[in-house]
């Protein structure tokens, strides 16, 4: 909760002069709650889409040292881990951040941008821990060091796959859902 205020408080600090007098307008307080509401969401986003891709990146370079090694036998699974990190880093990339038609039937209020936030907040934790997994296997492979590869590989595709499955009870999490 303390990181949501962070993110949060530090928006409502950088506001303009100006912003902050219209903040203080009662029609416009409310919209400008909600889009800083909003931006901080972006923020955090954006940094567990830049956390995995770079993880993307360290894992192509493991694929390039396995095949360069000739190390067939787990070249197929490296390809599609990768595609998996494609998959799930646009999936975070391009989520719903919180936007809600005018005449859409269901609004998004303060309370579901907030349970948004917390939600995309205990993401970090899981995207740190993939990082540092792929980190890992990276330093190993450096090192060639190749008899856990495809441990590696297979607990790496697990680990993913469980994050992509909380991060898919997104929606259910800003209706109130969940």
């Amino acid at each position: 909760m303390s990181e949501k205020k962070d993110f949060y408080e530090k928006a409502k600090k950088q506001m303009r002069l100006s912003e902050r007098i219209l903040a203080e307008v009662p029609g416009f307080r409310g919209y400008k709650e909600k889009e800083l509401r909003r931006e901080s969401n972006r923020l955090i986003r954006n940094h567990l889409y830049r956390r995995l891709a770079e993880a993307k990146n360290d894992l192509r370079a493991v694929f390039q040292r396995l095949s360069d090694r000739r190390l067939f036998e787990v070249l197929t699974g490296m390809d599609r881990l990768v595609a998996k990190f494609d998959r799930v880093a646009a999936k975070i990339d391009h989520a719903s951040y919180g936007y809600a038609g005018f005449f859409n039937v269901v609004k998004v209020e303060e309370a579901s941008l907030d349970r948004m936030i917390d939600f995309d907040n205990k993401l970090i934790d899981g995207v740190e821990k993939i990082v540092s997994e792929v980190k890992t296997f990276k330093t190993e492979v450096i090192k060639q060091e190749f008899d856990k590869a495809k441990e590696h590989i297979q607990h790496l595709v697990e680990t993913l796959e469980a994050f992509e499955e909380t991060f898919d009870k997104r929606g259910e999490v800003i209706l109130g859902v969940s």
